[in-house]
């Protein structure tokens, strides 16, 4: 929830925006309407300079990130040809369709023998040859040999999926996850709530109201989970408010998301890039900073807010911990989804090379694990040895009404 931040509203140089800075600087909750002028204001560092003040009130000059690693088990998917934005699935028998094996998966997962990578981030297509008991087996077999490794797996969309073909509730497929290994949610799939948004870039997908239905069960459980927004495509300004309003209220009702991650829409190799003519197009760095930024200033109950440097790149990423955000995506092995759709940064990023980004930047790096607890904090002189401190021993706060 919101609280007074220091903040001088004369900071900002949109009028527009000096009432919100006031209620910003008051500790008031902002309205669908604020967030939309946050939008619109042509004063991008004014909005920064909010988000910033927020989040230093929140987290101080500490920027956290994960050592983790994606595991991406198939790439079959039954909204191949419905999904105009995506360019990572395939039918079953198209070339370059792939669904990998208990072995294979334990292979790539081999990464995580080192004791360094703390988490896994699976997510994959709607594979109707990989059902609850290819996932159950799969998530069994990777905490029996990597223990120490936290599972993050399956955004909602994949839940849903998931329940359809098996005939079963949303939550009869969480508690058969949870009781295999399944830790935490990613936040996928979102994409934009909107419904005429949807009819245009994933009409067969699942809607809006079911993504926050499915992490409403989960959150029910006791599973925390992140959240996303898919932005720079066909959405409007008040597309991207609504959807923000979703988010935080379910977040008041449950408690249960972790983080907000908002998602650069990459326009290549994909059907909708093309219909729009954005072919080696991409979100411009203001517009991602902006959706940063409006993100910490609405989402007063979002304790933290992450930007994904796969999607926006290294140097947005940096300036962004001064627009709002307190945490990067780790150091992440082998992503492939993004990169299907024109990503151009680098599919990893070495501690040393995630270390350097963050004191680049004035702030201070530390390794959290998936419940944002810090494990480590790294001091001005540190090396990837770095010190050591932590809160990581404290369990993760509860989920309001879970069981």
């Amino acid at each position: 929830m919101p609280f007074p931040v220091p903040f001088d509203p004369s900071r900002v140089r949109d009028p527009a925006l000096r009432p919100i800075a006031e209620r910003v600087r008051d500790g008031e909750r902002l309205t669908g309407a604020d967030a939309a002028t946050l939008y619109r204001s042509t004063d991008v560092l004014g909005v920064g300079a909010m988000a910033d003040a927020v989040n230093r009130a929140r987290h101080g000059d500490v920027v956290t990130f994960a050592a983790n690693q994606h595991i991406n088990p198939t790439n079959v998917c039954v909204l191949r040809t419905t999904c105009a934005f995506c360019g990572y699935a395939r039918l079953p028998k198209e070339a370059g369709a792939y669904r990998y094996t208990l072995e294979q998966v334990l292979a790539e997962a081999a990464h995580a023998a080192d004791g360094l990578t703390r988490e896994f981030h699976i997510v994959g297509g709607l594979d109707m040859q990989a059902g609850l008991e290819y996932y159950t087996t799969m998530f069994r077999a990777l905490k029996a040999n990597f223990p120490h490794v936290h599972i993050k797996a399956l955004t909602a969309v994949e839940i849903a999926h998931l329940a359809r073909i098996e005939k079963l509730s949303w939550t009869e497929v969480l508690v058969a996850l949870r009781e295999a290994g399944l830790d935490t949610m990613p936040g996928g799939g979102a994409e934009t709530f909107s419904a005429a948004v949807r009819e245009r870039i994933a009409d067969k997908k699942l809607g809006g109201a079911d993504y926050i239905g499915v992490h409403r069960a989960a959150h029910a459980l006791g599973i925390r989970s992140n959240c996303t927004m898919l932005y720079g495509h066909v959405e409007t300004l008040a597309d991207r408010v609504e959807h923000l309003q979703m988010l935080r209220d379910l977040q008041d009702e449950t408690g249960g998301f972790l983080a907000f991650i908002p998602l650069a829409y990459h326009p290549d190799d994909n059907a909708l890039g093309v219909q729009l003519g954005r072919q080696g197009t991409a979100t411009t760095g203001l517009d991602d900073l902006r959706n940063l930024a409006v993100g910490r200033l609405f989402l007063d109950n979002f304790a933290h807010v992450k930007s994904h440097w796969i999607m926006v790149g290294q140097p947005v990423s940096q300036v962004a911990l001064h627009f709002g955000v307190n945490d990067l995506e780790g150091t992440v092995v082998r992503e492939k989804i993004y990169h299907a759709v024109g990503a151009r940064t680098s599919q990893a990023m070495s501690l040393d090379d995630i270390l350097a980004l963050i004191r680049g930047a004035g702030k201070i790096p530390a390794e959290r694990d998936s419940f944002y607890r810090i494990l480590r904090t790294f001091d001005g002189a540190s090396d990837a040895a770095g010190s050591a401190s932590s809160a990581g021993t404290a369990a993760p706060p509860p989920v309001a009404g879970a069981a």
